[in-house]
């Protein structure tokens, strides 16, 4: 407690007066709130090096005030009645990294609370498994040597990088090495910190797929890179015109593409690894969505036919929880060991103790059957929407049912877009259109379509939602 600054005059005596009157002090200015936790009267005593009479003393003082209460096997704590004088003033609310009004719809997220959420992209985080995620912990804490919590290797801690090195050649026959394992805070920090390496190796295009996610192009973009758009069919990415731009190094989502869901085929990942030999250029890998599979063989990924050509990335954020911030990247040697310096000079690399319940989450098994749960649970909801949505809205094509957590649905012919989200919102269902993930280029010759993720919420709230945005594009047509 002696990061109170109870201020103490030795000389002046009456020590449980003054202790008393340093808590009134914090209490009032509010350093200490309801609630929270006094030190035992020992401990107390002991920082500030006085006799454990003269905190009891203060404390039953300040308990008669009413300034704290005592419960036995509940120790001594702030009463709930105890306030600041003045309310501190509340604390102004961070400014967002762009203006919400400058974004595009399918950016912004719905308002907490929305009925039916169809956000995409939004795993269930309700079924986190917080029991099995705490065990990992437990066992992980109790096995870690003191000297394992000081700065981290930057790279990431050996046993995590060991498990994820077994598990992606196991479950997405990558060519893994703990040598070849980065981790990251994520995809998005992993693509961050490898377009900056790749502008300091000369590169100064990175090409993307065409429609794409709309969130990561600024922060691709605030590298300083320039980016550019490569248009995707129903076999994936049109190798043909991505030679065609001089760019060496490509972005692509090869499992499930994002958002129209479509499996690179195997022409075309052959061309694209073909492609990249040719040009001495570089694949970065977003492993997306690849742990939720439902109607088809899984798909190795990239990285496993060329290593030495193909950055693969992924991460936990879908899988468990976004708030783990915990990801990966498999690169080539050299890359990878560039990567590791990258996070070195910028970061000082990630959590210590949550890389060690994943390696030991991942070792016990947890993470294995933790996925088989989801992939059951979200088999059953894609079910039930892409059911209710050949029911309710007719005429629509439902693409990317095969794998991941959300569907594309290009609208009946004469369905305007932005009024079917519109008259949708109104009816309290959340979802985001297609329009803005094309490029401007494109976005008029793409046919209508909503992006619908079925990750969030129980059956028969999708079948609902179904009939609601079913109403929505009937109305919208009828207007």
């Amino acid at each position: 407690m002696t990061d109170l600054h109870l201020p103490l005059d030795r000389g002046a005596g009456r020590l449980a007066a003054q202790i008393a009157a340093g808590f009134r002090a914090a209490v009032r200015a509010g350093r200490l709130t309801a609630g929270t936790r006094l030190p035992s009267s020992r401990d107390l005593a002991r920082d500030l090096e006085v006799s454990r009479g003269v905190v009891v003393a203060a404390y039953e003082q300040l308990t008669a005030e009413g300034f704290l209460i005592a419960r036995r096997g509940d120790g001594t704590r702030i009463a709930p009645l105890a306030r600041p004088d003045d309310p501190a003033p509340a604390p102004p609310a961070p400014a967002p990294a762009h203006d919400p009004a400058a974004l595009p719809s399918c950016d912004i997220p719905p308002d907490p609370g929305v009925p039916y959420d169809l956000w995409p992209s939004q795993p269930d985080l309700s079924a986190f498994p917080r029991e099995r995620w705490i065990a990992a912990t437990r066992a992980a804490l109790r096995t870690l040597p003191s000297d394992e919590l000081t700065y981290p290797d930057p790279g990431g801690v050996r046993p995590l990088r060991t498990e994820l090195a077994g598990y992606l050649g196991r479950v997405r026959a990558a060519v893994a090495d703990p040598g070849r394992v980065v981790i990251m805070n994520g995809v998005a920090h992993g693509l961050s910190a490898l377009v900056r390496v790749l502008l300091a190796d000369g590169h100064r295009v990175l090409a993307v797929e065409d429609p794409t996610s709309v969130r990561q192009l600024p922060m691709l973009e605030s590298t300083g890179m320039r980016i550019v758009r490569i248009p995707v069919d129903g076999d994936g990415v049109d190798v043909a015109a991505l030679a065609r731009t001089g760019a060496r190094a490509v972005l692509v989502t090869p499992a499930h593409q994002y958002p129209t869901g479509v499996v690179l085929s195997a022409s075309r990942r052959a061309q694209l690894i073909a492609w990249a030999r040719d040009v001495d250029g570089l694949i970065l890998e977003d492993d997306y969505d690849a742990e939720f599979r439902y109607d088809r063989e899984p798909v190795g990924c990239l990285q496993g036919v060329d290593p030495d050509r193909v950055v693969l990335l992924g991460s936990v954020s879908k899988s468990l929880a976004p708030a783990l911030r915990l990801g990966w990247a498999v690169a080539p040697a050299a890359l990878a060991t560039r990567l590791r310096e990258h996070r070195g000079h910028t970061d000082l690399g990630a959590p210590v103790i949550e890389q060690y319940a994943l390696a030991e989450f991942i070792r016990g098994g947890g993470y294995d059957r933790h996925l088989r749960t989801m992939r059951r649970r979200y088999r059953s909801r894609r079910d039930a929407l892409a059911a209710a949505l050949a029911e309710n809205l007719p005429g629509a094509t439902v693409r990317g049912v095969s794998a991941g957590i959300h569907l594309y649905v290009e609208l009946p012919p004469g369905a305007d877009e932005d009024t079917v989200l519109a008259r949708a919102a109104r009816s309290g269902v959340s979802a985001a259109g297609a329009r803005d993930m094309w490029s401007k280029e494109r976005a008029d010759g793409a046919p209508p379509a909503l992006v619908l993720g079925y990750a969030r919420i129980a059956e028969s709230h999708l079948v609902k939602a179904a009939q609601l945005l079913g109403k929505a594009v009937t109305r919208g047509r009828e207007g």
